[in-house]
């Protein structure tokens, strides 16, 4: 029996790619998580992208181990689950950066599909505000062609973007409240608008991996894990959060956020 999905939901996970809402709290803690994080890039600066902000700052930290998120990755992936990665993905208001259509495996150098993407709203994300998009069933049939386009306001990496045409008949808007999650595949395609609304549209996104997925791509990449065990050992354990932005864990967090864009930029 699921945890914290109905039997339904596990089901269009695994036939759509995408379920949501997954409901973690209330607004109020959702707003206070904003607030914690809006005072962080006050002091810190922008964290928007920023690799594993888990490591540095404690409301990354609580939310990658909020027991119903959990619960909901352990409904896909089984009861031994590792946070291998996470960053916040914040439009401003009335910004025109957007997100290509795209598979996130393309260029993440793991060699299975046993993974997990949340989505965690800190504020309303609509159609208005450039929520993600979903093309159901997409995942099944794993990596489709991609070009890399570098465009100015992409806001991937390398602008990847698929090399077929999407039927906007069959997208799904995936509209979430504050405290709100989805979960969707490693190979499911998506993207998102510009934010055309007069708030910031903020999300946390977490990578949750079985523990027998390698990456091939590099060594010594770390990951934490958040339940149950790691009989594979493919991840080197990283060093638990000690406090927001303390200098030690802030150079862990800056060395993952190098090694991670070497993976990025690795050719394919």
């Amino acid at each position: 029996m699921a945890k914290a999905l109905a039997d339904d939901q596990v089901k269009g996970y695994h036939s759509d790619g995408c379920v949501f809402p997954v409901t973690l709290m209330a607004p109020d803690e959702a707003r206070e998580h904003r607030r914690r994080l809006e005072d962080a890039e006050a002091r810190e600066g922008p964290l928007h992208y920023r690799v594993k902000p888990y490591l540095v700052f404690g409301s990354a930290n609580e939310l990658a181990r909020h027991p119903v998120l959990l619960d909901a990755v352990e409904d896909i992936l089984g009861p031994n689950i590792l946070l291998w990665d996470s960053a916040y993905v914040i439009k401003e208001a009335m910004d025109d950066s957007y997100v290509s259509w795209h598979q996130d495996l393309t260029y993440w150098g793991l060699d299975s599909d046993q993974l997990v993407t949340a989505w965690v709203a800190l504020s309303p994300s609509t159609a208005q505000s450039g929520c993600m998009r979903f093309l159901p069933g997409s995942h099944i049939g794993g990596l489709k062609r991609h070009s890399d386009t570098h465009a100015e306001k992409n806001l991937l990496h390398r602008g990847q973007t698929l090399d077929q045409a999407i039927d906007e008949t069959a997208v799904v808007d995936i509209v979430l409240e504050p405290g709100q999650a989805s979960l969707h595949h490693g190979w499911v395609c998506h993207a998102s608008r510009p934010n055309a609304s007069s708030d910031r549209r903020i999300g946390l996104t977490l990578q949750y991996v079985n523990p027998s997925v390698k990456q091939i791509v590099t060594s010594g990449e770390g990951a934490t894990l958040v339940r149950g065990e790691d009989r594979y050992k493919h991840f080197k354990p990283e060093p638990a959060f000690k406090g927001d932005f303390m200098p030690e864990m802030v150079a862990v967090q800056q060395a993952a956020e190098h090694l991670k864009h070497d993976v990025y930029d690795a050719e394919r």
